[in-house]
């Protein structure tokens, strides 16, 4: 069986992403929103939530269980501040929390009882490992 950890990551986010526009919907105020404070602009691309939703799959996939402070800082980068030295910055965690609940209303991933974040469940496994399979076979 074809898993996660066997095919390139770009291409298992990508098609996630474009499978995900039927399942959830981007907020309203997605299209002029910045990903952290590090960034001057919105994202470019029209469909950032959806690939930002799967990757965030991917991630908890990997890593889980792993909570929004952590996620804020697997999707950091770096400020330009002009003469200054560059400095890290986390990433916005309102978009992150609203990604994770969607996946959670999906029944992707679920809430540790222990308080240590959010890991993935077997429905989510199983979404994640079918699509790995279609995108090697593809």
């Amino acid at each position: 069986m074809t898993t996660v950890y066997d095919v390139e990551s770009g291409a298992l986010v990508k098609a996630a992403a474009e499978d995900l526009k039927t399942k959830i919907k981007a907020p309203e105020w997605a299209p002029f929103v910045k990903t952290g404070v590090s960034k001057e602009r919105p994202p470019e691309d029209p469909n950032w939530w959806y690939v930002r939703t799967a990757s965030l799959l991917r991630k908890i996939y990997l890593k889980g269980p792993i909570g929004v402070s952590h996620l804020r800082k697997e999707y950091r980068s770096k400020k330009n501040r002009g003469v200054k030295p560059e400095a890290s910055f986390l990433a916005s965690g309102k978009i992150i929390r609203l990604g994770v609940q969607q996946l959670e209303g999906l029944g992707f991933i679920k809430k540790t009882k222990a308080n240590e974040g959010r890991e993935i469940t077997p429905a989510g496994v199983k979404y994640l490992d079918n699509l790995a399979h279609k995108v090697k076979t593809a």
